[in-house]
């Protein structure tokens, strides 16, 4: 990549890269692009009512905020990325629910793209793709499930669901060396992908469930959604 955009890292063994500082910008410039076009394109399109609103932005960049804050927060951390974080995956899936899904996943995967500037280490740009955008952007396939019952819920598994999908196919084309000597690469990408995201599923799912819990939150989502 010419030292432009990324640098030689070696931190995952050879092959890996980081962003240069250019590089970062370049990201940044990219995800203020994309609130801004996703925000023009749907007042454009969209029906009033359901148009993006400054509320939605707000509630969305605050999301991002906590998200990121509590991404730091790590119970348990893999050696070649992902962890078991405090919740950090609900904030997001939160603004899926309350919104649906087109809010959720633009602010999914802007959220991707934060995680990878705070950590800007990758081998290809198809990787990173699909370890960041991709597989952020899948929990805002959450959004598709906020008028059922136990919404909240099955949306969180379904997003959590799809970034196991993205991360586990990243895993097989482009981690598959690092599988134990004759180890299938598609089980030790399964089963590395399931090592950190089940136990934070599993976690989050019983906080939420917990009755106090969901009705705080669900006063949250009474604030955030009305007019």
């Amino acid at each position: 990549m010419n030292n432009f955009f990324a640098t030689p890292e070696g931190a995952w063994g050879d092959g890996s890269v980081h962003l240069t500082i250019t590089g970062i910008v370049i990201v940044v410039v990219i995800i203020a692009l994309l609130l801004i076009v996703a925000a023009f394109v749907r007042q454009k399109n969209a029906s009033r009512k359901a148009a993006l609103t400054t509320k939605q932005l707000v509630y969305s960049a605050v999301a991002i905020a906590l998200a990121v804050v509590c991404s730091m927060i790590k119970l348990f951390e893999m050696p070649m990325g992902g962890s078991v974080t405090l919740l950090s995956m609900l904030f997001i899936v939160l603004i899926a629910y309350w919104y649906g899904p087109y809010v959720g996943i633009m602010t999914a995967v802007a959220y991707g793209l934060v995680q990878f500037v705070t950590e800007p280490i990758f081998y290809t740009i198809p990787q990173m793709l699909l370890d960041y955008p991709l597989a952020f952007g899948a929990l805002g396939l959450a959004g598709f499930f906020n008028k059922k019952k136990w919404g909240l819920q099955i949306g969180y598994v379904v997003g959590v669901f799809g970034r196991f999908i993205f991360s586990t196919i990243s895993g097989i084309v482009f981690f598959a060396s690092y599988a134990p000597e004759g180890m299938n690469p598609i089980l030790y990408s399964l089963g590395y992908q399931a090592s950190y995201l089940v136990p934070e599923a599993v976690i989050t799912l019983i906080i939420i469930s917990i009755p106090p819990v969901a009705k705080a939150l669900a006063h949250v989502k009474q604030n955030a959604v009305e007019a």
